[in-house]
Protein backbone atom coordinates (compact mmCIF):
# COMPACT_ATOMS: atom_id res chain seq x y z
CA UNK A 1 0.00 0.00 0.00
CA UNK A 2 1.63 3.62 -0.79
CA UNK A 3 2.27 5.82 2.15
CA UNK A 4 0.10 8.22 2.37
CA UNK A 5 0.39 11.93 2.35
CA UNK A 6 0.99 12.82 5.88
CA UNK A 7 1.94 17.18 6.40
CA UNK A 8 4.73 18.28 8.50
CA UNK A 9 3.83 21.61 10.35
CA UNK A 10 4.92 23.46 12.88
CA UNK A 11 6.80 27.71 13.56
CA UNK A 12 9.49 26.00 15.45
CA UNK A 13 12.15 23.33 15.40
CA UNK A 14 10.74 21.71 18.74
CA UNK A 15 6.92 21.64 16.82
CA UNK A 16 8.51 20.32 13.60
CA UNK A 17 10.17 17.62 15.59
CA UNK A 18 7.24 16.68 17.76
CA UNK A 19 4.91 16.40 14.44
CA UNK A 20 7.34 14.07 13.00
CA UNK A 21 7.31 11.84 16.46
CA UNK A 22 3.67 12.31 16.30
CA UNK A 23 3.40 10.71 13.04
CA UNK A 24 5.31 7.81 13.66
CA UNK A 25 3.99 7.05 16.97
CA UNK A 26 0.71 7.32 14.51
CA UNK A 27 2.39 5.12 11.95
CA UNK A 28 1.03 7.75 9.36
CA UNK A 29 5.06 8.09 8.84
CA UNK A 30 5.95 3.83 8.24
CA UNK A 31 9.64 2.91 8.64
CA UNK A 32 11.72 3.48 5.67
CA UNK A 33 9.81 6.78 4.31
CA UNK A 34 11.71 9.84 3.08
CA UNK A 35 11.28 12.78 4.67
CA UNK A 36 11.00 16.11 2.80
CA UNK A 37 14.58 17.95 1.96
CA UNK A 38 15.67 20.58 4.54
CA UNK A 39 15.66 23.16 1.73
CA UNK A 40 12.17 21.70 0.62
CA UNK A 41 10.40 21.47 3.85
CA UNK A 42 11.92 25.26 4.43
CA UNK A 43 10.38 26.17 1.72
CA UNK A 44 7.02 24.95 2.04
CA UNK A 45 6.48 26.42 5.39
CA UNK A 46 8.58 29.76 4.73
CA UNK A 47 11.14 28.43 7.04
CA UNK A 48 14.75 29.35 7.47
CA UNK A 49 16.23 25.75 6.67
CA UNK A 50 17.87 26.05 9.78
CA UNK A 51 15.26 26.16 11.81
CA UNK A 52 14.55 22.64 9.74
CA UNK A 53 18.24 21.01 9.77
CA UNK A 54 17.76 21.60 13.95
CA UNK A 55 14.37 19.85 14.21
CA UNK A 56 15.52 16.89 11.83
CA UNK A 57 19.23 16.67 13.88
CA UNK A 58 17.02 16.71 17.44
CA UNK A 59 15.36 13.69 15.80
CA UNK A 60 18.45 11.92 15.02
CA UNK A 61 19.80 12.19 18.36
CA UNK A 62 16.15 10.61 19.41
CA UNK A 63 16.76 7.39 17.17
CA UNK A 64 13.37 8.79 14.98
CA UNK A 65 15.17 9.42 12.09
CA UNK A 66 18.21 8.15 10.32
CA UNK A 67 20.31 9.62 7.52
CA UNK A 68 20.95 7.66 4.08
CA UNK A 69 24.08 7.43 1.73
CA UNK A 70 22.09 9.98 -0.65
CA UNK A 71 21.49 12.08 2.24
CA UNK A 72 18.05 11.68 2.58
CA UNK A 73 16.45 11.72 5.80
CA UNK A 74 13.81 8.47 6.68
CA UNK A 75 11.72 7.03 9.37
CA UNK A 76 14.40 4.53 11.57
CA UNK A 77 13.25 1.05 11.45
CA UNK A 78 12.46 -0.46 14.78
CA UNK A 79 12.87 -3.88 14.46
CA UNK A 80 10.36 -6.06 16.90
CA UNK A 81 12.18 -8.00 19.61
CA UNK A 82 12.11 -11.79 19.01
CA UNK A 83 12.22 -14.34 20.99
CA UNK A 84 14.56 -17.32 19.30
CA UNK A 85 14.05 -20.31 20.98
CA UNK A 86 16.67 -23.25 21.21
CA UNK A 87 16.44 -25.71 18.10
CA UNK A 88 14.19 -28.82 18.68
CA UNK A 89 15.87 -31.60 19.10
CA UNK A 90 13.41 -34.62 18.11
CA UNK A 91 12.71 -37.30 20.31
CA UNK A 92 15.19 -40.12 19.78
CA UNK A 93 17.95 -38.19 17.85
CA UNK A 94 21.73 -37.34 19.17
CA UNK A 95 21.56 -33.81 20.12
CA UNK A 96 24.09 -32.32 17.98
CA UNK A 97 22.31 -29.11 17.52
CA UNK A 98 21.63 -26.71 20.42
CA UNK A 99 25.66 -25.37 21.10
CA UNK A 100 25.15 -26.74 24.70
CA UNK A 101 28.90 -27.60 26.55
CA UNK A 102 29.47 -31.13 27.23
CA UNK A 103 28.36 -31.41 30.93
CA UNK A 104 30.73 -34.04 31.90
CA UNK A 105 33.45 -31.27 31.23
CA UNK A 106 32.01 -28.76 33.20
CA UNK A 107 33.30 -28.35 36.49
CA UNK A 108 31.54 -28.61 39.57
CA UNK A 109 30.19 -25.78 41.69
CA UNK A 110 29.87 -27.82 44.97
CA UNK A 111 33.49 -26.90 46.47
CA UNK A 112 32.75 -23.34 45.85
CA UNK A 113 28.85 -23.32 46.84
CA UNK A 114 30.71 -24.87 50.08
CA UNK A 115 32.83 -21.59 50.91
CA UNK A 116 30.17 -19.21 50.41
CA UNK A 117 30.35 -16.29 52.86
CA UNK A 118 27.71 -16.85 55.21
CA UNK A 119 27.65 -12.80 56.59
CA UNK A 120 24.33 -11.16 55.52
CA UNK A 121 25.67 -8.48 51.93
CA UNK A 122 24.61 -4.41 52.34
CA UNK A 123 23.87 -2.60 49.33
CA UNK A 124 27.41 -0.54 50.06
CA UNK A 125 29.80 -3.47 49.58
CA UNK A 126 32.03 -3.17 46.82
CA UNK A 127 30.19 -4.42 43.91
CA UNK A 128 33.59 -6.10 42.47
CA UNK A 129 34.71 -9.17 44.38
CA UNK A 130 38.55 -8.71 44.59
CA UNK A 131 39.16 -12.76 43.63
CA UNK A 132 37.37 -12.83 40.51
CA UNK A 133 39.21 -9.52 39.59
CA UNK A 134 42.38 -10.59 39.80
CA UNK A 135 41.97 -13.54 38.42
CA UNK A 136 40.39 -11.79 35.10
CA UNK A 137 42.90 -9.47 35.37
CA UNK A 138 45.95 -12.36 35.55
CA UNK A 139 43.92 -13.46 32.40
CA UNK A 140 43.73 -10.78 30.47
CA UNK A 141 47.29 -9.87 31.22
CA UNK A 142 48.71 -13.09 30.22
CA UNK A 143 47.45 -13.05 26.88
CA UNK A 144 48.29 -9.20 25.66
CA UNK A 145 44.79 -7.46 26.68
CA UNK A 146 45.19 -4.30 28.76
CA UNK A 147 43.93 -5.00 32.14
CA UNK A 148 43.69 -1.73 33.57
CA UNK A 149 40.40 -1.04 33.75
CA UNK A 150 37.84 -4.27 34.66
CA UNK A 151 34.32 -4.69 34.87
CA UNK A 152 31.96 -7.77 35.63
CA UNK A 153 28.77 -8.03 33.59
CA UNK A 154 26.08 -10.68 33.34
CA UNK A 155 27.51 -12.63 30.54
CA UNK A 156 28.65 -12.65 27.07
CA UNK A 157 25.42 -10.94 25.66
CA UNK A 158 24.88 -8.21 28.40
CA UNK A 159 28.60 -7.21 28.14
CA UNK A 160 28.09 -6.46 24.54
CA UNK A 161 24.20 -4.80 24.77
CA UNK A 162 25.84 -2.46 27.35
CA UNK A 163 29.34 -1.47 25.24
CA UNK A 164 27.27 -0.99 22.43
CA UNK A 165 24.75 1.21 24.22
CA UNK A 166 27.58 3.31 25.75
CA UNK A 167 28.71 4.39 22.11
CA UNK A 168 26.60 3.59 18.97
CA UNK A 169 22.80 5.33 18.62
CA UNK A 170 20.17 3.99 16.71
CA UNK A 171 20.73 3.90 13.33
CA UNK A 172 24.61 3.37 13.53
CA UNK A 173 26.32 0.68 11.31
CA UNK A 174 28.43 -2.06 12.66
CA UNK A 175 30.46 -4.68 11.14
CA UNK A 176 29.61 -8.29 11.99
CA UNK A 177 30.74 -11.33 11.45
CA UNK A 178 28.88 -13.52 8.49
CA UNK A 179 27.63 -16.12 9.32
CA UNK A 180 27.78 -15.46 12.89
CA UNK A 181 26.10 -15.97 16.54
CA UNK A 182 22.37 -15.55 16.35
CA UNK A 183 22.27 -14.04 19.85
CA UNK A 184 24.38 -10.80 18.74
CA UNK A 185 22.92 -10.56 15.38
CA UNK A 186 19.52 -10.38 17.38
CA UNK A 187 20.93 -7.66 19.66
CA UNK A 188 22.22 -5.87 17.00
CA UNK A 189 19.00 -5.67 14.99
CA UNK A 190 17.12 -4.58 18.54
CA UNK A 191 19.52 -2.01 19.27
CA UNK A 192 18.45 -0.49 16.23
CA UNK A 193 21.71 -0.88 14.46
CA UNK A 194 22.99 -2.04 10.81
CA UNK A 195 24.80 -4.82 10.47
CA UNK A 196 27.26 -4.77 7.51
CA UNK A 197 28.23 -8.18 6.47
CA UNK A 198 32.32 -9.44 7.20
CA UNK A 199 32.55 -12.74 5.45
CA UNK A 200 35.02 -15.34 7.44
CA UNK A 201 37.37 -17.87 6.65
CA UNK A 202 39.05 -20.33 9.08
CA UNK A 203 41.77 -18.20 10.03
CA UNK A 204 38.86 -15.09 10.39
CA UNK A 205 37.67 -11.83 9.18
CA UNK A 206 39.37 -11.89 5.39
CA UNK A 207 40.38 -8.74 5.11
CA UNK A 208 38.88 -7.41 1.96
CA UNK A 209 35.61 -7.96 3.72
CA UNK A 210 36.85 -6.08 6.67
CA UNK A 211 38.01 -3.29 4.75
CA UNK A 212 34.74 -2.86 2.51
CA UNK A 213 32.98 -2.59 6.10
CA UNK A 214 35.12 0.35 6.93
CA UNK A 215 34.99 1.98 3.77
CA UNK A 216 31.13 1.58 4.40
CA UNK A 217 31.41 3.83 7.51
CA UNK A 218 30.39 1.33 10.36
CA UNK A 219 31.28 2.88 14.24
CA UNK A 220 32.31 -0.26 15.52
CA UNK A 221 32.89 -4.17 14.28
CA UNK A 222 32.06 -7.12 17.19
CA UNK A 223 34.16 -10.03 16.66
CA UNK A 224 35.35 -13.24 17.99
CA UNK A 225 38.70 -13.96 18.37
CA UNK A 226 38.43 -17.97 18.19
CA UNK A 227 36.04 -20.49 18.83
CA UNK A 228 33.81 -18.28 16.69
CA UNK A 229 30.23 -19.87 16.65
CA UNK A 230 29.14 -21.27 13.98
CA UNK A 231 32.25 -21.44 11.94
CA UNK A 232 35.13 -22.52 14.31
CA UNK A 233 37.38 -19.59 13.12
CA UNK A 234 40.47 -18.16 14.58
CA UNK A 235 42.84 -15.51 14.41
CA UNK A 236 45.81 -16.73 13.34
CA UNK A 237 49.07 -14.68 13.78
CA UNK A 238 49.52 -13.56 10.03
CA UNK A 239 45.53 -13.06 9.75
CA UNK A 240 45.87 -10.59 13.64
CA UNK A 241 48.42 -8.18 12.01
CA UNK A 242 46.77 -7.67 8.72
CA UNK A 243 42.79 -6.88 10.81
CA UNK A 244 44.98 -4.49 13.18
CA UNK A 245 47.00 -2.68 10.03
CA UNK A 246 43.51 -1.99 8.20
CA UNK A 247 42.10 -0.47 11.67
CA UNK A 248 44.83 1.40 12.15
CA UNK A 249 43.19 3.52 9.87
CA UNK A 250 40.44 3.87 11.35
CA UNK A 251 41.05 5.08 14.81
CA UNK A 252 37.76 5.88 16.00
CA UNK A 253 35.95 2.69 15.48
CA UNK A 254 34.90 0.67 18.29
CA UNK A 255 36.38 -2.99 18.37
CA UNK A 256 34.62 -5.32 20.88
CA UNK A 257 35.92 -9.16 21.15
CA UNK A 258 33.80 -11.98 22.21
CA UNK A 259 35.99 -14.04 23.77
CA UNK A 260 33.61 -16.83 24.95
CA UNK A 261 35.60 -19.91 24.94
CA UNK A 262 39.19 -18.49 26.20
CA UNK A 263 40.42 -21.42 28.28
CA UNK A 264 38.96 -24.09 26.25
CA UNK A 265 39.61 -22.32 23.11
CA UNK A 266 42.49 -24.59 22.40
CA UNK A 267 44.33 -21.91 20.72
CA UNK A 268 46.25 -18.68 22.04
CA UNK A 269 44.48 -15.30 22.27
CA UNK A 270 45.11 -12.85 19.73
CA UNK A 271 43.56 -9.32 20.53
CA UNK A 272 43.24 -5.67 17.67
CA UNK A 273 42.53 -4.00 20.98
CA UNK A 274 46.35 -2.65 21.89
CA UNK A 275 46.21 0.98 21.67
CA UNK A 276 42.91 1.60 20.48
CA UNK A 277 40.58 4.73 21.69
CA UNK A 278 37.76 2.68 22.01
CA UNK A 279 37.79 -1.13 22.88
CA UNK A 280 35.92 -4.15 24.92
CA UNK A 281 37.06 -7.54 25.31
CA UNK A 282 34.51 -9.65 27.07
CA UNK A 283 35.16 -13.11 28.42
CA UNK A 284 31.76 -14.84 29.16
CA UNK A 285 31.71 -18.41 31.50
CA UNK A 286 29.14 -20.08 30.13
CA UNK A 287 31.15 -22.73 27.98
CA UNK A 288 33.36 -23.63 30.56
CA UNK A 289 31.90 -23.29 33.63
CA UNK A 290 28.48 -24.27 33.34
CA UNK A 291 25.95 -22.13 31.54
CA UNK A 292 23.94 -20.90 34.38
CA UNK A 293 26.62 -19.29 35.72
CA UNK A 294 25.66 -15.65 33.73
CA UNK A 295 28.72 -13.91 34.42
CA UNK A 296 31.41 -12.27 32.10
CA UNK A 297 34.13 -9.96 32.70
CA UNK A 298 34.82 -7.43 30.90
CA UNK A 299 37.89 -5.03 30.08
CA UNK A 300 37.84 -2.20 27.85
CA UNK A 301 39.68 1.64 27.96
CA UNK A 302 38.62 3.94 30.81
CA UNK A 303 35.60 6.16 28.72
CA UNK A 304 34.02 2.87 28.15
CA UNK A 305 34.16 0.83 31.39
CA UNK A 306 33.12 4.02 32.77
CA UNK A 307 30.03 4.60 30.55
CA UNK A 308 29.16 0.97 31.24
CA UNK A 309 29.35 0.79 34.80
CA UNK A 310 27.68 4.12 35.18
CA UNK A 311 24.58 2.31 33.31
CA UNK A 312 24.88 -0.77 35.34
CA UNK A 313 24.30 0.98 38.37
CA UNK A 314 21.10 2.66 37.26
CA UNK A 315 20.02 -0.54 36.05
CA UNK A 316 20.57 -4.12 37.76
CA UNK A 317 23.28 -2.50 39.99
CA UNK A 318 25.33 -5.71 39.89
CA UNK A 319 26.64 -8.88 39.35
CA UNK A 320 25.45 -11.13 42.14
CA UNK A 321 28.60 -11.42 44.45
CA UNK A 322 27.04 -14.89 45.20
CA UNK A 323 27.58 -15.77 41.36
CA UNK A 324 31.29 -14.02 41.48
CA UNK A 325 32.32 -15.99 44.03
CA UNK A 326 31.21 -19.31 42.38
CA UNK A 327 32.85 -18.27 39.54
CA UNK A 328 36.18 -16.76 40.89
CA UNK A 329 36.54 -19.92 42.98
CA UNK A 330 35.66 -22.14 40.76
CA UNK A 331 37.35 -20.88 37.96
CA UNK A 332 40.72 -21.07 40.12
CA UNK A 333 39.93 -24.81 40.92
CA UNK A 334 39.69 -25.94 37.36
CA UNK A 335 42.42 -24.10 36.02
CA UNK A 336 44.67 -25.65 38.72
CA UNK A 337 43.61 -29.18 38.82
CA UNK A 338 43.33 -29.77 34.57
CA UNK A 339 39.53 -29.45 34.23
CA UNK A 340 39.60 -26.74 31.61
CA UNK A 341 42.46 -28.16 29.90
CA UNK A 342 41.03 -31.18 29.79
CA UNK A 343 37.96 -29.99 28.39
CA UNK A 344 39.92 -28.04 25.54
CA UNK A 345 41.56 -31.17 24.42
CA UNK A 346 38.57 -33.57 24.19
CA UNK A 347 36.75 -30.70 22.50
CA UNK A 348 39.93 -30.55 19.27
CA UNK A 349 39.69 -33.76 19.33
CA UNK A 350 35.73 -34.12 18.83
CA UNK A 351 36.38 -31.57 16.25
CA UNK A 352 39.18 -32.80 14.65
CA UNK A 353 37.71 -36.80 13.80
CA UNK A 354 34.68 -35.01 12.40
CA UNK A 355 36.34 -32.69 10.40
CA UNK A 356 38.43 -35.99 9.24
CA UNK A 357 36.05 -38.21 8.82
CA UNK A 358 34.08 -35.57 6.63
CA UNK A 359 37.06 -35.03 4.28
CA UNK A 360 37.29 -39.42 3.62
CA UNK A 361 33.94 -38.19 2.18
CA UNK A 362 34.64 -35.29 0.16
CA UNK A 363 32.36 -32.92 2.37
CA UNK A 364 34.11 -29.79 2.92
CA UNK A 365 34.03 -28.21 6.49
CA UNK A 366 35.04 -25.61 8.94
CA UNK A 367 36.03 -25.98 12.89
CA UNK A 368 39.63 -24.93 13.34
CA UNK A 369 38.19 -24.10 17.36
CA UNK A 370 35.13 -24.22 19.68
CA UNK A 371 32.24 -26.37 20.05
CA UNK A 372 31.08 -26.54 16.38
CA UNK A 373 31.65 -27.63 12.85
CA UNK A 374 30.01 -25.77 10.23
CA UNK A 375 29.42 -27.85 6.71
CA UNK A 376 28.11 -26.03 3.21
CA UNK A 377 25.36 -27.16 1.99
CA UNK A 378 22.86 -26.30 -1.11
CA UNK A 379 20.15 -26.20 0.79
CA UNK A 380 19.92 -26.54 4.71
CA UNK A 381 15.90 -27.84 5.93
CA UNK A 382 15.86 -31.09 3.72
CA UNK A 383 19.71 -31.84 5.24
CA UNK A 384 18.39 -31.42 8.45
CA UNK A 385 15.38 -33.37 8.42
CA UNK A 386 16.99 -36.04 6.74
CA UNK A 387 20.00 -36.02 9.33
CA UNK A 388 17.22 -36.10 11.63
CA UNK A 389 15.59 -39.39 10.09
CA UNK A 390 19.02 -40.84 10.90
CA UNK A 391 18.83 -39.99 14.21
CA UNK A 392 21.08 -36.85 14.31
CA UNK A 393 20.04 -33.55 15.76
CA UNK A 394 22.00 -30.67 13.57
CA UNK A 395 21.37 -26.69 13.30
CA UNK A 396 20.24 -25.25 10.30
CA UNK A 397 22.23 -22.34 9.41
CA UNK A 398 20.00 -19.83 8.56
CA UNK A 399 19.49 -18.11 11.68
CA UNK A 400 23.68 -17.59 11.58
CA UNK A 401 23.86 -15.57 8.41
CA UNK A 402 23.08 -12.65 6.81
CA UNK A 403 24.74 -13.29 2.69
CA UNK A 404 26.52 -16.22 3.63
CA UNK A 405 25.65 -19.17 1.76
CA UNK A 406 23.36 -22.03 3.07
CA UNK A 407 25.26 -24.46 5.56
CA UNK A 408 24.24 -26.51 8.88
CA UNK A 409 26.27 -26.56 12.08
CA UNK A 410 27.05 -29.72 14.18
CA UNK A 411 28.05 -29.38 17.89
CA UNK A 412 30.57 -31.64 18.94
CA UNK A 413 29.65 -31.35 22.65
CA UNK A 414 27.52 -34.37 22.48
CA UNK A 415 29.44 -36.76 19.83
CA UNK A 416 32.32 -38.93 20.84
CA UNK A 417 35.59 -39.71 18.25
CA UNK A 418 34.15 -42.63 17.77
CA UNK A 419 30.84 -41.39 16.64
CA UNK A 420 32.42 -39.15 14.17
CA UNK A 421 32.37 -41.68 11.31
CA UNK A 422 28.91 -43.05 11.76
CA UNK A 423 27.95 -38.72 11.33
CA UNK A 424 29.77 -38.19 8.55
CA UNK A 425 28.71 -41.16 6.89
CA UNK A 426 25.03 -39.73 7.42
CA UNK A 427 25.69 -36.36 6.13
CA UNK A 428 27.34 -37.96 2.88
CA UNK A 429 24.18 -40.22 2.35
CA UNK A 430 21.76 -37.19 2.58
CA UNK A 431 23.69 -35.14 0.41
CA UNK A 432 24.15 -37.83 -2.07
CA UNK A 433 20.33 -38.08 -1.70
CA UNK A 434 19.42 -34.70 -2.80
CA UNK A 435 22.04 -34.67 -5.73
CA UNK A 436 20.54 -37.81 -6.47
CA UNK A 437 17.06 -36.38 -6.53
CA UNK A 438 17.53 -33.12 -8.41
CA UNK A 439 19.38 -35.29 -11.01
CA UNK A 440 16.40 -37.51 -11.49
Amino acid sequence: MPNQRYDIVGTSAAQLARCVEDGVLTGALRPGQALPSVRGLARDLDLSPTTVAKAYRELRRRGVVVTEDRARTVVAHRPELRLRLAPTVPEGTVDLATGNPDARLLPSLAPASRTLPTAPARYTDDVLLPALVELARSAFTADGVDADHLLVVGGGLDGIERVLEAHLRLGDRIGVEDPGYPGSLDQVRALGLEPISIELDDQGPVPASLAAALTHGVEAVLLVPRAQNPTGAAWSAERTTALRELLAHHPDVLVIEDDHAAPIAGVPARTLTTARARWAVIRSVAKWLGPQLRVGVLAGDEATTTRVLARQRLGTGWVSQVLQHLVAVTWATAAEDGTLQAAATAYTERRSALLAALAEHGIPASGRTGLNVWVPVDEEVPVVQGLAELGWAVAAGEAFRLTAPPAIRITVSGLSPTSAPRVARDVAQVLEQRLTGRQG
